[in-house]
């Protein structure tokens, strides 16, 4: 008998710079060599998932759009006892962006952030004001020192503006690192090249990975790369992190997809 897996996506998200549904055709035509396989809306979810052994959570759009909905999917499938993918005990972008305030009063190699006390930032051009339940850049606004200073930051984060190199982001499943992919043009950040990390780089990301509490699941590390040559991480996406597989070399999907079968493999016998 094979395990039935519910594959939740919304194909007609317009993500900039992203085409979901590329993607997502891709995994599930993979996924169906291994799995009994059916596609739904993540609107659908709560009313279909019963059926199904397992739920996969991959590009449904920013929760933000249906919060209440996906709160209520969330809180369904914690009654029900239903597997999840990602795991629904992740810490970061899951639950929202409070974790990179922890982090960084933590001292971890983080954007400077704070939700209360901006004169803790250090000087900056400019400030970076976003929700913490935003996401996709959602909310997301640009503001100088002065106005930093008398804006209530009920809700939100405030970070300085980085002048970095270039951004990164390196692709996990369960702890294991897949492949790296990179942003040359910080204005580009969605035209992404194949990165080959250092030792140093891995060690950076691993530490938020063992930090995070997904045994099962995909994760990506966004960080961006200073002037200063160093790493600090941007996010850590937990929930449903577009892969850029498009941006890989065709050994590198394949591996992608093998690791993912064993993963979701492991989530069923968990």
């Amino acid at each position: 008998m094979r395990s039935k897996i519910l594959y939740v996506s919304d194909l007609t998200y317009p993500a900039r710079g992203r085409r979901y549904c590329d993607e997502d055709i891709f995994l599930t035509r993979e996924l169906r060599d291994h799995f009994d396989l059916a596609l739904c809306h993540p609107l659908d979810a709560v009313a279909l998932m019963d059926s199904f052994d397992a739920v996969v959570v991959r590009n449904s759009g920013p929760v933000l759009h249906f919060q209440v909905e996906y709160d209520e999917f969330r809180a369904a499938a914690v009654a029900r006892g239903t597997r999840v993918y990602n795991q629904l005990t992740g810490k970061a972008d899951m639950v929202g962006k409070q974790y990179l305030v922890e982090l960084s009063d933590a001292g971890y190699p983080v954007i400077p952030t704070t939700d209360s006390d901006p004169s803790a930032l250090p000087e900056s051009a400019a400030y970076l004001v976003k929700p913490k339940l935003g996401s996709d850049s959602i909310g997301l606004r640009k503001v100088s020192r002065a106005e930093l200073t008398t804006l209530p930051l009920d809700g939100l984060l405030a970070q300085p503006l980085i002048d970095f190199w270039y951004e990164v982001s390196f692709y996990f499943v369960d702890h294991d690192f897949q492949y790296a992919l990179y942003a040359p043009d910080p204005d580009l950040r969605w035209e992404l090249q194949p990165y080959q990390p250092t030792e140093d780089d891995l060690a950076f990301a691993q530490r938020f990975i063992d930090w995070n509490a997904i045994d099962h699941g995909i994760q990506r590390v966004d960080a961006c790369r200073t002037r200063d040559g160093d790493l600090l991480l941007v996010e850590l996406e937990d929930l449903n992190p577009f892969l850029s597989l498009a941006s890989t070399k065709d050994v590198q999907r394949a591996a992608f997809v093998t690791r993912l079968v064993s993963s979701v493999n492991a989530l069923l016998s968990h």
